[in-house]
């Protein structure tokens, strides 16, 4: 299925997961009627460049994830907001319990939680065994602000005092290696993963469709150092945007960089678009990709998802690739998954 067709097929299926939960559930956190006049109380940090640091007083820090989509049962954000301004950021929304509306203040108004690592401790008790923790799921836990609150490694420094976690790391920084003797004493009595998400390794199109965040081989390098180091590591490869970066030749090369960089995992998910990070990406899109910009408004109307097909057909691929170049799936709790397709199908996508 060419992506011309992508927009035909979304107006012709529409599928009970378009309607259930969703990953808006990730982020929410208790007392979030309250989350507004507390980041209206919170205190100017610094203003960067075109970035405004703020203190927000939150009264917790673990947030139980409701969304059936996802494995983990919790989820750390250490700060709301990320500098990183990846143009197709589903996270943008979360700025809207802040009572901002504009899609753009997610990426210049950053707020720094306070006591982080306090409020842990307190909270751990609530986690039951088997139940795992996700650290980073509406902001980059390294983004910019990483370097000078160091908010994310007060966490990890709690978390190495206790044993028995299932901890997951998302980031798309190699700030993270500047944690790694944390991060190896927080492995020796928990299981732990570093999830680098890298949508592509073409520098100039990582570039464009992620402006602030480190470069794609500055990211691959993390993966190695990391795994090097007892530190289990993978690649997240998503959003995979159609007609942009799902080339098969684009993902094999991701697929064999990650081999080549001792990756003990990759897995690849679609573009999911919600209203709010549409009204950023779309003129993006119009701007830099403008062939492609009319089939995107199509096929996300009346739907935060791509098709099932699409969906399906990109989770055989990786699969076929992971195979090519030997690499055991370890942490595929992430990865879309959903029946078997034929080759000719898998491919057409395409």
């Amino acid at each position: 299925m060419s992506f011309s067709r992508l927009a035909w097929v979304a107006n012709k299926k529409r599928t009970q997961e378009m309607s259930s939960a969703s990953l808006f559930a990730l982020v929410q956190e208790p007392g979030l009627v309250g989350i507004a006049r507390l980041a209206k109380a919170g205190e100017s940090l610094r203003k960067g460049h075109q970035v405004d640091y703020y203190t927000l007083p939150v009264h917790s820090l673990l947030n139980r994830c409701t969304s059936a989509r996802m494995p983990f049962t919790w989820t750390i954000n250490p700060y709301r907001g990320c500098e990183f301004a990846c143009k197709y950021c589903y996270a943008r929304y979360t700025h809207e319990f802040l009572e901002m509306r504009d899609g753009a203040d997610f990426e210049r108004k950053i707020y720094v939680k306070q006591h982080a690592a306090e409020l842990l401790r307190q909270e751990l008790g609530r986690v039951k065994s088997g139940e795992e923790i996700a650290l980073g799921t509406a902001t980059d836990p390294y983004q910019p602000a990483e370097s000078r609150y160091e908010i994310t490694r007060a966490i990890l420094e709690e978390m190495a005092r206790h044993h028995d976690y299932q901890i997951g790391i998302v980031t798309k920084s190699n700030l993270v290696l500047r944690d790694l003797d944390i991060l190896k004493r927080v492995a020796e009595n928990n299981r732990l993963y570093v999830n680098i998400t890298v949508t592509t390794l073409k520098v100039d199109l990582a570039r464009a469709l992620e402006p602030r965040a480190p470069r794609p081989d500055l990211r691959m390098e993390a993966v190695s150092k990391l795994n090097r180091a007892g530190v289990a590591a993978g690649v997240i490869c998503a959003p995979v945007l159609p007609g942009i970066t799902d080339g098969v030749r684009d993902l094999e090369s991701l697929v064999r960089a990650t081999a080549a960089a001792g990756g003990k995992y990759i897995f690849a998910n679609s573009l999911f678009l919600k209203p709010c990070s549409a009204a950023v990406f779309l003129p993006f899109l119009e701007r830099k990709f403008p062939d492609l910009a009319e089939s995107y408004r199509q096929c996300f109307k009346r739907q935060a998802f791509l098709p099932d097909a699409y969906r399906k057909g990109l989770s055989q691929l990786m699969d076929k690739l992971r195979r090519k170049y030997g690499i055991v799936n370890a942490y595929e709790r992430y990865a879309e998954r959903g029946p078997s397709l034929t080759e000719r199908q898998q491919m057409s996508l395409f």
